[in-house]
């Protein structure tokens, strides 16, 4: 009897190892990405993952080849999450606006920086209530840390992506405000 519990339990063993092989290595992003965002290398992580068939696998950026290069990220993807084919696109076929922002680095979380996804908020003059947001779930291009322009108006730059549209109707708004604040907010 002791014997049969032993065979038995070596098989199940050997069953039981042979399934975790059946784990492939597949790209994950490293943290949150916003659309626009470029794919770079050190943005990915390796993460082993078991399909259920070879259709779902194919979905993915297999870990075994690197991503293509000069591709774009079209739709945002969160810390951790497998980098879906359909989630990235070339970089010419995504048409955005490069739009800067000035901000008071008091008025932006410090580790905003490219790649984030943020709302930006606009108020008339400093103390007043916020207007509305101005710009919801965009990312985040560029971030030149403070010390990189503090020298030349006290603010923090930020260029972040957005559409023909979205920016003409942010650019009116803050044209029609005699003093706007702008108060960027990160989403998580």
């Amino acid at each position: 009897m002791g014997v049969l519990l032993v065979a038995g339990s070596v098989v199940v063993g050997a069953r039981l190892l042979a399934a975790a092989d059946d784990t492939v290595a597949v790209w994950a992003v490293r943290d949150e990405r916003g659309a626009g965002t470029p794919v770079r290398d050190d943005d990915l992580v390796v993460e082993r993952v078991r399909f259920t068939d070879a259709a779902a696998q194919e979905r993915y950026f297999g870990a075994d080849r690197p991503v293509p290069d000069d591709v774009v990220l079209v739709r945002a993807v969160g810390a951790g999450e497998l980098l879906a084919r359909t989630a990235v696109g070339p970089a010419a076929a995504t048409p955005v606006l490069r739009v800067p922002i000035e901000v008071d680095p008091h008025r932006v979380p410090p580790d905003v920086g490219a790649g984030s996804v943020v709302d930006v908020w606009v108020s008339e003059g400093p103390g007043q209530p916020a207007v509305r947001p101005a710009l919801s779930a965009v990312t985040v291009l560029a971030a030149p840390s403070y010390d990189d322009t503090f020298g030349v108006t006290g603010a923090r730059q930020l260029v972040v992506a957005v559409d023909d549209d979205r920016a003409a109707a942010f650019e009116r708004l803050l044209g029609g405000l005699q003093d706007p604040v702008v108060r960027v907010l990160q989403r998580s």
